[in-house]
C-alpha cells in the first residue's frame, strides 16, 4: 500500500489535549486536565493544567484581532507634534488640535449657504472608534491643560460637543495608525453637509448661517470674537 499522507500538505503532529470536567447542577465548577501525547498520538501523563502550560496556550492562541488592537492608534513614526493625548485601548481615543486653516466646507440647500472653501478657527479633537467630539481653540497656540476651550462654531454639534455625522459611514479600522485614524474624522467631518443647529444650540455669538455665508463668499479669516466659551479647558479632555 503506498504511503499518500504527504500529498496532504502541512502535516500537524498532535502534541497535548485539553479535556474539561465540569459538575452538575445549576451553579457547575470546572476543572481542566492537561494531557501530553505519545508518538502514536494517544494521551498520557494527565494533571492538571499548570499555569505555565495555560499560559503558553494563550500565547498560541493570540489571533489576528488582538495583533490588529496592537496596531490601533500606533504612530507610524514619531508622534505627530498636534497629538495632545492618546488613550490606548482597544476602544482608545485620541485628543488633538489643528492650526487655523482654509477647509471645504458642504452645506444643505435649505440653508442658502453655498458650498465652498473657508477660513475655520484653531480645534480641539477628541474621537474613539465611535464617536467625534470638537472644539474651538482662540489661538492656533499649542493648547495646554489650563487653555480655554470654546464651542465649535459649526452646524451638527450638539451642546455638548458631540457631533452628529448624521448618515456618514466613518470608517475606521481595527487596524488604523495614528495618522490615519485622525485624518479620517478630520475629512468625514469636513466632507459631511452641515444642515442644523441641534436643539436651538447656537455656538457662536450671532447668527451662524450668517457668519458661514459671509466667510464663504468673502473668505475672510474667521473672526475670534464670535466665539462663546464652553467653561472647559483641555485638562477636562484628558481625565
Amino acid at each position: 500500500m503506498n504511503d499518500i499522507t504527504r500529498s496532504f500538505g502541512t502535516i500537524y503532529i498532535p502534541r497535548s489535549a485539553l479535556v474539561v470536567y465540569q459538575t452538575e447542577g445549576q451553579h457547575p465548577q470546572t476543572y481542566i486536565e492537561h494531557f501530553d501525547m505519545d508518538d502514536n498520538g494517544s494521551p498520557i501523563n494527565a494533571h492538571p493544567l499548570t499555569v505555565k502550560e495555560g499560559q503558553a496556550l494563550a500565547k498560541a492562541l493570540n489571533t489576528e484581532k488582538e495583533e490588529q488592537n496592537k496596531a490601533f492608534l500606533r504612530p507610524k513614526g514619531i508622534i505627530p507634534t498636534h497629538v495632545l493625548h492618546i488613550h490606548p485601548s482597544e476602544n482608545g481615543s485620541v485628543v488633538w488640535y489643528t492650526q487655523p486653516q482654509i477647509r471645504p466646507m458642504f452645506f444643505i440647500d435649505s440653508l442658502g449657504i453655498p458650498n465652498g472653501k473657508a477660513h475655520v478657527p484653531a480645534m480641539v479633537w477628541k474621537a474613539d472608534k465611535n464617536g467625534l467630539s470638537v472644539y474651538a481653540l482662540s489661538s492656533g497656540i499649542r493648547p495646554k491643560a489650563e487653555t480655554s476651550l470654546y464651542f465649535a462654531p459649526f452646524p451638527n454639534v450638539y451642546e455638548d460637543n458631540r457631533v452628529c455625522m448624521g448618515t456618514v459611514d466613518v470608517k475606521i479600522q481595527q487596524s488604523a495608525s495614528l495618522e490615519e485614524f485622525m485624518h479620517v474624522w478630520e475629512e468625514s467631518f469636513f466632507n459631511s453637509y452641515f444642515s442644523h443647529l441641534i436643539n436651538g444650540h447656537n455656538p457662536v455669538n450671532g447668527n451662524c448661517v450668517t457668519l458661514w455665508k459671509e466667510l464663504i463668499e468673502t473668505q475672510e479669516p474667521f473672526p475670534k470674537e464670535v466665539l462663546i466659551k464652553n467653561r472647559l479647558t483641555l485638562k477636562d479632555l484628558i481625565k
